[in-house]
């Protein structure tokens, strides 16, 4: 049987794929990137906005408008929040919930009557990642959140934390290792929660892994910046987990946090990235910023906007505030016009590409180590460039002529130019 599979939303969301591909491919079945041809389809789908929302619905109606024969899987956080909806939209022959996740794989088989073996069992999780394009790999290692953020569904969605015990953990990263693999990335709801409920914690869990396996890059998945602990800091000093932390801010003003009920002040955000940048001076700070958060005035927008210009990131993903049912923030007062989020996300986005473009100068001249992933114009008259990432995940370009011989490789580049949107290699 082919399998199909698609994700709409975070990188939790991509590591759950990674591990339902590696669950069919044990069960005998194979994993196709094209729709058209699967016989069985599984979307992923979120709604962490009410645009997500619309777009995971869009997204199904299309995948069985592609493929009608397909039987057609629902999961996720929209799935989970909406599951009626869900099962009620056309083509749709399973829905399952974000708490029964681990199970998918054997209910949709099950239920769907499609657990017969095929002729040709292939190896559990030999192609899962390279038939999609991926030199990197996510890893769930926890899912659900404690926290009750405001403008946040997804804590809702996803229920109480749970934790995957170390040894389960660190066996999947050395099976994708084995596999070719060069880099994982430790991800989850709440990931500086890891290991509540198994006598543990992030830090330990990292530690873990460095000694454990020999994957060369480690990397971690958005963090809450109050969770970061002493321990947390000296866990750099092993060059294979790499310098870069995504620390959600959501807002450079203290009274817009105080009412998203974030438990990180500016101060104490500005003490974390200034230990961080003493003991790694070329570490990629980015972060999340939403914009117009209901009651944010122009002076809470005005001190919003030069925090993030004081701080400096290297990065802001920046989302204007979308009204969520089932939040508190829906039920706040003076929820900001459309117009006026519009204009302060264009004002922000200027500001993400001045900073993006000052972190990229610092980078010139610099030798780095890269991990060359693909190319692009590879089917065209012109001359093809091949990306890859460095350690502090900064997107680098190269017009060398050995790409096959260096794809999926780590090599030392020395940066000599930037452009928009990547480095270049001399």
């Amino acid at each position: 049987m082919l399998v199909h599979l698609k994700t709409l939303g975070c990188r939790l969301n991509e590591a759950e794929l990674e591990t339902w591909a590696q669950a069919f491919q044990s069960a005998g079945h194979q994993i196709t990137q094209e729709v058209d041809s699967a016989h069985l389809v599984v979307i992923n789908s979120c709604a962490v906005t009410q645009d997500a929302a619309r777009k995971s619905r869009q997204l199904i109606r299309r995948v069985h408008r592609d493929n009608p024969r397909a039987k057609l899987v629902v999961s996720g956080c929209y799935a989970t929040l909406n599951p009626t909806e869900a099962a009620e939209l056309m083509g749709v022959d399973l829905v399952v919930a974000n708490q029964d996740k681990q199970q998918l794989v054997a209910t949709a088989l099950t239920e769907l009557n499609m657990d017969s073996m095929p002729a040709m069992s292939t190896e559990p999780g030999a192609v899962a990642l390279f038939s999609r394009g991926r030199q990197r790999a996510f890893i769930k290692v926890q899912d659900g959140c404690r926290y009750r953020c405001t403008f946040c569904i997804v804590t809702i969605a996803r229920g109480e934390e749970r934790s995957r015990p170390v040894q389960e953990i660190i066996a999947e990263i050395n099976v994708l290792h084995a596999q070719g693999i060069q880099e994982v990335v430790l991800t989850g709801v709440h990931l500086g929660g890891y290991g509540d409920d198994v006598a543990s914690n992030l830090a330990d869990l990292i530690s873990s892994v460095l000694d454990n396996t020999a994957i060369p890059r480690l990397r971690l998945g958005s963090l809450e910046p109050w969770e970061l602990s002493p321990t947390f800091f000296e866990l750099f000093k092993n060059p294979r987990l790499m310098p870069h932390l995504h620390l959600p801010l959501q807002s450079g003003s203290d009274s817009v946090l105080r009412r998203m009920a974030r438990r990180c002040k500016t101060e104490e955000f500005t003490a974390i990235v200034t230990k961080l940048r003493q003991q790694l001076p070329n570490i990629n700070i980015t972060t999340d910023i939403i914009v117009g958060f209901p009651g944010e005035t122009e002076q809470e927008w005005q001190d919003s906007y030069d925090f993030i210009k004081q701080t400096g990131f290297g990065q802001l993903h920046i989302f204007s505030y979308s009204k969520r049912e089932g939040t508190k923030a829906a039920e706040l007062p003076d929820q900001v016009p459309e117009t006026i989020k519009k204009q302060r996300s264009q004002q922000l986005h200027q500001l993400a590409n001045t900073l993006k473009q000052t972190f990229f100068e610092q980078q010139l001249g610099q030798e780095v180590a890269v991990l060359w992933e693909g190319s692009t114009n590879a089917e065209t008259e012109q001359p093809a460039l091949l990306f890859g990432y460095t350690p502090n995940y900064l997107r680098v370009a190269s017009d060398t002529k050995t790409q096959t011989a260096i794809s999926n490789q780590i090599t030392s580049v020395r940066i000599v130019a930037a452009t928009d949107s990547y480095l270049m290699t001399g």
